[in-house]
């Protein structure tokens, strides 16, 4: 399988690739460089944009990138969260819907933080979402694969802590 993966270099991408090319899938990764390898596509979140050509034929993407929330929350620094998340999903999904054919699935990441600060509350998928900056990041983190899941691409939205 051939599987597209934004984040390549971050904290899960970092031990995610080496896991999918152990189990013998053929992993492209997606940077915002100039490309190294073929095994590397160009893509500019920020520009909006990406080689569609270079995702062709691929069976999947999982999609793990995103400024970092562990630094302090300016308002420069909370709309860089937002717009990281929110505009590299949307370019992702809606390139992927173009594809033909469709790549079967879309894995995105997210967060906990959908769920708002519920204490020690347990919580499920079923769970009520919850209010403030996280949960609204969250919210638009996760529409913003819309245009995948219309194309009917299986869109799994990845609720990590």
């Amino acid at each position: 399988m051939k599987i597209a993966v934004t984040g390549a270099s971050g904290l899960v991408g970092a031990a995610l690739v080496p896991a999918l090319e152990a189990a013998g899938h053929e992993v492209l990764r997606l940077v915002r460089r100039r490309p190294a390898s073929t095994q590397e596509l160009e893509w500019d979140p920020r520009a909006g944009t990406i080689d569609a050509a270079g995702l062709a034929e691929t069976d999947g993407a999982v999609h793990l990138s995103g400024a970092t929330i562990g630094r302090r929350w300016t308002e420069a620094r909370m709309t860089e969260i937002l717009d990281s998340r929110v505009k590299s999903t949307r370019l992702l999904a809606e390139t992927l819907a173009t594809l033909d054919p469709r790549p079967s699935a879309l894995v995105c990441a997210g967060g906990i933080g959908i769920y708002g600060d519920r204490g020690d509350e347990i919580l499920t998928e079923e769970s009520e979402l919850g209010g403030g900056f996280l949960s609204d990041v969250g919210r638009a983190w996760e529409s913003a694969c819309e245009p995948a899941r219309t194309a009917g691409i299986r869109v799994v939205n990845l609720r990590a802590g």
